[in-house]
């Protein structure tokens, strides 16, 4: 079938809006209408090599719409259901069986090995232009930033029809990275204190998350002040302006000695070693931001060992299921309000909402297909 999609044609290469040809699905496979899709910065970091994705390519990792058609052998989804697109997974490594497909020992594939993790067409792109010629298909499983996408059925979340399809794509990833920091890996108990430096859209889902925590101590680290006051709204007792002040001694006065948690969502490697020394004795430090690849970060070796935790983070662990679908019902609640960080762009306009994001003026850039 022909689909509209946004390509990359080399590294470091322009976004190119093409007509192209999707394959119909096949055993185990989704063809999932695309409503709207994220933008996230592994998007960004991806284009500029540091996840090796072959080239050309269509990215977007972030997808939300209504399944279309189903392949043979599909059972969890079927035609008619609004979905957001979770990350693909083997199901059969230890760490999917273990309830972490996460972390799926097949991931790097996965995520960026061009075409299907699955099934009889296994590494084939689903993805052609008219003359024949191959684009890989299947960026995170999925391929999002185009009007159809071609999917393992089973990393499909069904999501309640009345649910606003145009703003859950974002669930797929970067919210519930941040969101599902606090909620799968630190969760935090009573009294506790926890300081997320880099509040763009996965630092304010941590504090938002946060904020439905036992945490009595939710503190935003920033340079920007329009950020800083936002975090605030959104559930941060205190605020610290990076660029004003040292934020490690600021969370240790605020907290009176080290905070118990600290989330790092910038990739900025000077930041990590802030993150780690704002939590002392059996705190733990989580990283979430997407560093250039070969990054290296060096810490205290003493105060590490005496009890210090540092832990890395992927997607928000735990199942896509169970993670979005808890955001999902918070937002309808009103307790978790992630919509107030999305602002829309047409798909044509893709360069547009990455200079806006890269600028910071746009928190959540997502992009709604014109169908």
């Amino acid at each position: 079938m022909k689909v509209t999609a946004a390509v990359v044609n080399e590294l470091d290469g322009p976004f190119r809006v093409e007509e192209l040809d999707l394959d119909e699905p096949g055993p185990g496979e989704a063809l999932v209408k695309i409503v709207a899709s994220g933008i996230c910065h592994t998007d960004s970091i991806t284009r500029h090599g540091d996840l090796p994705m072959p080239f050309p390519s269509v990215l977007g990792h972030e997808g939300a719409g209504e399944v279309v058609a189903v392949g043979e052998g599909v059972t969890a989804v079927r035609p008619g259901d609004h979905v957001v697109i979770g990350w693909p997974y083997c199901g059969q490594c230890r760490n999917c069986r273990d309830g972490e497909p996460r972390y799926c020992a097949r991931l790097g594939e996965a995520l960026c090995g061009g075409g299907r993790l699955l099934g009889p067409r296994t590494g084939e792109s689903a993805l052609r232009r008219p003359d024949g010629s191959t684009v890989h298909s299947h960026f995170f499983g999925q391929s999002s930033f185009s009007t159809y996408a071609l999917t393992w059925a089973d990393a499909l979340v069904v999501v309640p029809d009345d649910a606003p399809l145009e703003i859950l794509g974002p669930l797929a990833c970067g919210i519930s990275t941040g969101a599902g920091a606090v909620m799968n890996t630190l969760r935090p108990g009573p009294g506790t204190s926890l300081v997320v430096y880099g509040v763009g859209a996965v630092g304010l889902a941590a504090v938002m998350a946060a904020g439905l925590s036992p945490a009595t101590r939710i503190i935003a680290v920033d340079r920007h002040p329009e950020r800083l006051r936002l975090a605030e709204e959104l559930g941060a007792t205190d605020t610290v302006n990076a660029a004003e002040v040292d934020p490690v001694a600021e969370v240790h006065r605020i907290c009176g000695g080290p905070a118990h948690f600290s989330l790092e969502c910038t990739g900025v490697i000077s930041v990590v070693r802030q993150a780690v020394d704002s939590v002392g004795m059996l705190g733990t430090c989580v990283l979430i931001g997407g560093a250039p690849a070969g990054a290296e970060f060096s810490v205290d070796h003493l105060t590490t060992l005496w009890g210090k935790r540092i832990v890395g983070t992927l997607g928000g662990s735990g199942r896509s299921e169970t993670l979005i679908g808890t955001l999902v019902e918070l937002h309808r609640q009103g307790r978790f309000p992630f919509d107030r960080l999305v602002r829309f762009y047409d798909l044509a306009d893709i360069d547009k909402a990455l200079e806006d994001s890269h600028r910071g003026s746009v928190l959540k850039p997502v992009l709604r297909m014109n169908h």
